[in-house]
């Protein structure tokens, strides 16, 4: 790996904004540098001919006028729904049974697993995200294929075998000891390889039985480190049909609580309709909430209530959610994000949402001090973007006066076009997908 001097304008956070006129949240600099070397963050500041001093040999990159961030972070997607984004359906139980579980069935497949993979891999550095927590499907063979893909990139990524034994198709079905045994098998051979964390995954409640709750709470206890993700109040018919299988527990949360799911590592999609004791059960946990707008939307399932969470200091991440998400992109995701949050009253300034995909996801994931952030010693995974990408974006940047309304103009108008590069542990990733 050689050494680099990222130059541009740069943009990281020290801290979540208040609002949209915190500048103590943020630090940015005009001109400015990131130095990289060995995969890591060496120095970030401003640039001058000094920098040739520190490191001698170390390539300077001009990115100006790009504006130099943290790479993005997504904290739910599905890699096995590649295929599966923009299918119709009236609601959630119809798009599962309909295509998303039919698709799944073909990851079984070693080759098939592999080849998605590699395209999934793809479209993340496409769209600037460099870490993600991705859900494989139920065969231990497509999260070969995917920790494999991850790795051969220098990815840092998060991601499990969805553990499944009832209500769903035959060929996507385990049992709860096989659920165990190849979770179990799957994280001893992957979790801290390289840059990869494992996660334990019942997909959700609806599709796992008591006893496979049971052996997952025994997964979780023996690695009490792991992460933990599932979905949780997605949609109404889908915690109706909780009620039916855990009569006993007082509410869809309730059945994780019970099992002891919830933690700091614990990444629960959607949270859409909590009742007050479920948020408290978050709260006290430091599980994390899991905004995922474009899937929500789409799906029709719900608003996100992020001030109500906020309220309650429940921990918050935000995802694309693809298959049932409609863009790998984290900007459009914020955009759409945005919408869902003038719905219901609420506001998300350019800095928040910003603050969201970077340091805020980082963490959510629990890794602020490795990714999300340009300090010193952090993973070198960084975006450059550009406002004028497009023809319609550099007519409007005749008018941006600011940093925030550059930001909410990326936010509502980019897309991958405006990535003019990731950084992946410091090495160029999209300028290989040309």
């Amino acid at each position: 790996m050689t050494a680099k001097i990222l130059r541009g304008r740069v943009l990281s956070f020290n801290s979540e904004p208040s609002g949209p006129d915190d500048h103590d949240s943020y630090r940015y600099i005009e001109d400015g540098a990131v130095v990289v070397d060995q995969g890591r963050i060496v120095s970030t500041g401003e640039y001058n001919d000094g920098l040739k001093l520190v490191a001698p040999k170390a390539e300077v990159i001009d990115h100006r006028p790009g504006l130099i961030l943290p790479g993005f972070i997504d904290t739910h997607i599905h890699y096995p729904q590649m295929q599966v984004i923009g299918s119709y359906a009236k609601d959630l139980l119809e798009w599962l049974d309909t295509y998303t579980f039919v698709e799944e069935q073909r990851f079984a497949d070693a080759e098939h697993a592999a080849r998605i993979a590699s395209l999934f891999c793809d479209e993340l550095v496409r769209y600037g995200t460099t870490t993600a927590a991705v859900y494989c499907s139920v065969h231990p063979e497509s999260v070969d294929a995917f920790f494999t893909e991850a790795k051969k990139r220098g990815m840092r990524m998060v991601a499990g075998k969805v553990m499944m034994d009832r209500n769903a198709p035959q060929g996507l079905l385990d049992t709860p000891q096989r659920g165990y045994d190849e979770s179990k098998a799957l994280l001893e051979k992957w979790d801290g390889v390289g840059r990869l964390h494992y996660a334990i995954t019942p997909r959700f409640a609806l599709t796992s039985t008591h006893a496979q709750m049971e052996m997952t709470q025994d997964l979780v206890r023996e690695f009490s480190d792991a992460y933990v993700q599932t979905h949780v109040n997605e949609s109404l018919g889908e915690i109706e049909f909780i009620r039916e299988l855990f009569p006993n527990l007082p509410d869809y949360v309730g059945v994780y609580e019970h099992y002891g799911l919830l933690g700091p590592k614990t990444l629960l999609g959607h949270c859409i309709h909590m009742t007050d004791r479920e948020i408290e059960a978050l709260s006290e946990t430091g599980s994390v909430a899991v905004f995922c707008p474009t899937s929500n939307l789409f799906i029709g399932s719900g608003l996100f209530d992020r001030e109500r969470l906020m309220e309650s200091n429940v921990r918050i991440g935000v995802a694309t959610d693809v298959g049932g998400g409609t863009s790998y992109s984290m900007l459009r995701t914020l955009d759409e994000g945005y919408k869902v949050l003038q719905l219901r009253g609420q506001r998300l300034s350019p800095l928040e949402s910003f603050f969201m995909m970077t340091l805020g996801n980082a963490r959510a994931l629990s890794l602020e001090h490795t990714i999300g952030t340009l300090e010193p010693g952090s993973d070198a995974d960084i975006v450059v973007l550009d406002a004028r990408a497009l023809p319609h974006m550099t007519l409007k940047m005749e008018q941006v006066e600011s940093l925030s309304e550059e930001l909410f103009l990326l936010q509502t108008c980019g897309d991958d076009r405006v990535i003019a590069e990731t950084y992946v542990a410091g090495e160029a990733a999209k300028a290989r997908l040309r």
